[in-house]
């Protein structure tokens, strides 16, 4: 077995084009470092909905050139299969370690398989490629990034001609034809042959696109902090921002710049736990010279999310981040504010409220999907769709994908509409919570490093679902993993609570399934509380955080974690 391990080494090191990754696995192999080797060649890093994502390093367990090469290849030969003989495909990527390379082999492998490439003329936010497949007519686009994962992770995202993430069978299709493949030897790389994209085709007709958002003559007066968090988003904001006519945001200096190694964040992700510290300190800082901020705007650092904060003076930081169920909600407000017409959509895991404010609007109706905009993005009809996790589609004709930058101008254009009233964006959240109830989201996340700790929670719950959480009732517990009527099978368990006899609570759901990109398993609360009047809606919050505490706490012991 030993033998055979290093015999697989040594092929794979044979034809891995990387010198880097060479090095690393020659002295792996060198050193004799069986435990390591065997982590390396365990399988293959998954293609699945989510494309590719993985750790940097050598190895088919890795993210690295020769795995990209051999994606590549499988996809361009199920772009054949379909029929796409001679389309273009259109390759974007982050400023990541390696995602030029993969890109540029992602490029070469195309113009070899019979197809064109067109590649981004740099590093931009991925919903700039999503915006190009639509815009250039391309058959597939293909986004390197591994968007808010840890620095030393990548990954290969995949969009078909529609301008949306791949959805089964069209990942089995790709993952069979990568499976396919013996060797590099077999797929052909040429040295030239692809178009680099000119920045006014793609960048500029993006941003052109980015007026459609706003109303002609909207309100434009509002203080920005912006951080772009370490990534590509950037230039393209604050020229939307630009453009649109709003004043120029404060940018967060110390992440200003694309920095791989994203040395200021344990996760670049605003959603974690000391991420946005640099731009609370910054909007203090801001104020301390006489310019207040309305908002803080963060995005992740492939800038498909947005993130919101805003001023709180209970908090020690001075300010609030806005849950993703929060700006969902607000933008939904704003959208029938401005008479949307369509399907106001979201995910099974987000909150219920957007069902409320789309039932109220004459001319939307309201949509529910698996997570993930792959499924979001397919809604017939689409006219907004967000997700829990900062994932907001207001343009879905432009983008029909989650989009952190067109999300920000609609953010600034609600926040500097409520300014002109003297009211703020935490006025409006209240305004909702007294008209449609205090509906109040938590998360519990446990991130791990033995994946089967994840496989024996999910059982446990199956085997013994619990019948009580903080004292409410579960009346139904469904195991999506069997499908619904609208629902195609999910690896997840949904838990529908009902509310307590005196009245406090009128319902709770409950949503548990492991991550799809990292080692996480994530249960997704919701507690309904009723909300007389805006001088009730503190003891609200208050009794809410309560029964979520409890939610946790009874769930964490069922699931065993």
């Amino acid at each position: 077995m030993e033998r055979d391990l290093i015999a697989q080494a040594r092929t794979w090191l044979a034809e891995d084009p990387d010198p880097e990754t060479r090095d690393e696995l020659a002295k792996l192999i060198e050193a004799g470092d069986l435990a390591e080797l065997s982590t390396r060649f365990a399988g293959t890093l998954q293609f699945g909905t989510a494309g590719l994502r993985g750790e940097l390093g050598a190895g088919p367990m890795r993210m690295n050139r020769n795995v990209v090469i051999r994606a590549a290849a499988g996809l361009a030969a199920y772009l054949k299969q379909q029929g796409h003989t001679g389309g273009t495909v259109v390759i974007g990527y982050d400023a990541r370690y390696k995602s030029a390379d993969f890109a540029l082999d992602t490029a070469a492998v195309m113009v070899g398989a019979g197809l064109k490439a067109a590649l981004l003329p740099r590093p931009l936010p991925t919903p700039v490629l999503a915006f190009a497949v639509r815009h250039l007519g391309a058959v597939a686009g293909v986004e390197v990034t591994a968007s808010h994962n840890p620095p030393r992770d990548n990954g290969y995202k995949v969009y078909l001609g529609d301008g949306s993430q791949i959805v089964p069978p069209a990942d089995a299709g790709i993952a069979a034809e990568i499976a396919a493949i013996a060797g590099l030897e077999d797929v052909p790389r040429p040295s030239e042959g692809w178009e680099i994209l000119r920045e006014e085709d793609v960048v500029g007709a993006y941003l052109a696109r980015t007026d459609a958002v706003l109303t002609d003559g909207s309100a434009r007066d509002i203080r920005v902090v912006y951080t772009p968090m370490h990534g590509v988003g950037r230039s393209v904001l604050t020229a939307a921002f630009e453009r649109a006519g709003f004043p120029e945001p404060v940018v967060v200096a110390e992440q200003a710049e694309p920095d791989p190694d994203f040395p200021t964040v344990a996760f670049p992700n605003p959603e974690e736990p000391g991420a946005m510290d640099l731009a609370f300190a910054t909007a203090r800082a801001a104020a301390e010279a006489g310019g207040a901020p309305d908002i803080i705007i963060a995005n992740d650092p492939d800038a498909d999310r947005c993130a919101v904060a805003v001023p709180d003076p209970d908090n020690v930081e001075g300010w609030r981040m806005l849950r993703g169920d929060e700006v969902g909600a607000l933008l939904a407000e704003h959208l029938v504010h401005k008479s949307a017409r369509g399907a106001f959509a979201t995910t099974i895991v987000s909150s219920s409220l957007l069902s409320r404010i789309a039932a109220g609007a004459p001319d939307a109706s309201y949509e529910e999907t698996l997570t993930g905009f792959k499924w979001l993005a397919r809604v017939d009809g689409l006219r907004y769709a967000y997700e829990e996790a900062l994932g907001y589609c207001v343009d879905p004709e432009g983008v029909r994908d989650k989009d952190g930058i067109t999300a920000a101008l609609l953010v600034a254009e609600l926040a500097a509409e409520l300014k002109q009233s003297d009211r703020t964006l935490s006025d409006l959240l209240d305004d909702l919570a007294v008209e449609h109830g205090l509906h109040a989201t938590d998360q519990l996340s446990v991130r791990v490093e033995d994946l089967s700790l994840i496989a024996s929670a999910m059982r446990r719950l199956r085997e013994a679902p619990p019948v009580v959480l903080a004292g409410l009732h579960v009346v139904s517990a469904e195991d999506l993993s069997k499908g619904t009527e609208s629902l195609p099978p999910t690896d997840g368990l949904r838990y529908a609570l009902a509310g307590d006899e005196a009245g406090t609570v009128s319902g709770a759901r409950v949503i548990v399934r492991p991550s799809g990109t990292e080692p996480k398993l994530k249960c997704y609360l919701e507690v309904v509380v009723p909300v007389a009047s805006a001088a009730a809606l503190a003891d609200a919050r208050r009794h809410a955080d309560e029964v979520l505490a409890g939610i946790k706490t009874d769930l964490s012991r069922a699931a065993g974690i």
